[in-house]
Formats: C-alpha cells, sequence, structure tokens
C-alpha cells in the first residue's frame, strides 16, 4: 500500500469526534423517557458500535495502539464471553420493512385468503394482509420477495449466540428477553449505514 493510501492524522482526529458525538447521541436515546420501547437506542447503540469500530482501526494503523472497547461482532479479542464449546445455540434474526404499497400487500393476502373482503383499506386490512403472508411463507421467503409483497426492507441483523439446552416452550412467553452481547458468538447486520460509510471511505 501507498503512503498516500495510509490513514492520516487527520483521519484519526475525526474518528475520535465521531466517537464523542456517538456517545452524546446514545445517552441521549438511553435517557429518554421512552428508552425501554424507542428504536432510537438500538440505532444510536448501532452507529456508537460502528464509530467505535472505525476509530480502533485508524488508530491501530497510524499509531498501533488499540483502544479497549470491545463490540460484539468486531472480531476483536475477549468479546466473546461464553463457553468454548456451546451446549445450544440461539439464532436471533430481525428484519425491519417499510410497507412501500399498502394495496399490492392487500392483493397478495386477498390471493391466499378468501376470507378477506377485497379492497379492504384502514389498518385493519393491512394487518390482516400481514397475518396471512407471514403466515403461509417463511420469513427467507418473505425477504426474498419483499418487492413482490409490498415491502421495502429496511435494517436486518442476525446474533448467534450461545445458549443452554431449554425444555420445550420454556422461552416462548419472553423469547428475546435473554440476548446477551457476551455470548454472542458469531453477527452478521444488513443496513444502508454501512453501505454509505464504505461509499465514503
Amino acid at each position: 500500500m501507498s503512503d498516500a493510501a495510509q490513514p492520516t492524522i487527520a483521519e484519526v482526529r475525526a474518528a475520535a469526534e465521531a466517537v464523542k458525538a456517538a456517545i452524546d447521541r446514545h445517552l441521549e436515546a438511553v435517557s429518554s423517557p421512552t428508552a425501554g420501547d424507542d428504536p432510537a437506542v438500538f440505532a444510536a447503540y448501532e452507529q456508537l458500535a460502528s464509530a467505535a469500530i472505525v476509530y480502533d482501526q485508524l488508530l491501530y494503523e497510524v499509531y498501533d495502539e488499540v483502544t479497549p472497547f470491545e463490540v460484539p461482532g468486531d472480531e476483536g479479542p475477549g468479546a466473546y464471553n461464553g463457553p468454548d464449546q456451546p451446549e445450544a445455540i440461539s439464532v436471533l434474526i430481525r428484519r425491519d420493512y417499510h410497507i412501500a404499497d399498502p394495496n399490492r400487500l392487500r392483493a397478495q393476502a386477498e390471493r391466499l385468503d378468501s376470507t378477506l373482503t377485497p379492497g379492504g383499506g384502514g389498518a385493519g386490512g393491512v394487518n390482516a394482509a400481514i397475518g396471512v403472508l407471514f403466515g403461509e411463507f417463511e420469513p427467507d421467503e418473505i425477504a426474498a420477495r419483499s418487492e413482490e409483497f409490498g415491502l421495502e426492507e429496511g435494517d436486518s441483523t442476525l446474533w448467534v449466540s450461545a445458549a443452554e439446552p431449554t425444555d420445550p416452550g420454556e422461552w416462548l412467553p419472553e423469547p428475546f428477553e435473554n440476548a446477551d452481547p457476551q455470548l454472542l458468538i458469531c453477527r452478521f447486520d444488513v443496513s444502508e449505514v454501512y453501505d454509505d460509510e464504505e461509499s465514503e471511505e
């Protein structure tokens, strides 16, 4: 790699400022009255994690130093604190969609369920259509055919975590309560945020 392609001190400083700004945004999100159910908290966490990873990488390339930050999924040493040979794993998936075309969504559902009133509108009509589609198709197929169903893909993430064997139905009442980042074996995120960062780089 040529000297011109090496990161500069200015880039390290800019990355440090990005981490500071991300910390402020994260603190503001988690301290809001609706933090428990606010998607802004998750978004702020992702932005902080991404900023920390970029800063850590630039710091190492320019100064041969690292930070003490350990972000799940950053491949950093010590991030995983689970068993070397887990007895079970949990796969946690979240996919977000924008309802880009409610009419197309409804029409697709009506083809599958004759009990739906043709052309039914309103929130109830969309909700019923969503129930029909997700009852008929596997999540992977809906993701692959999202445009056909009037949906526009948003961010998605997949976590594979170490877990203890459980009895059938044991965790169903609260399936996502115990998602522990320290048990995370691997993680796969898909977001326009990362695409934008790659373009800037």
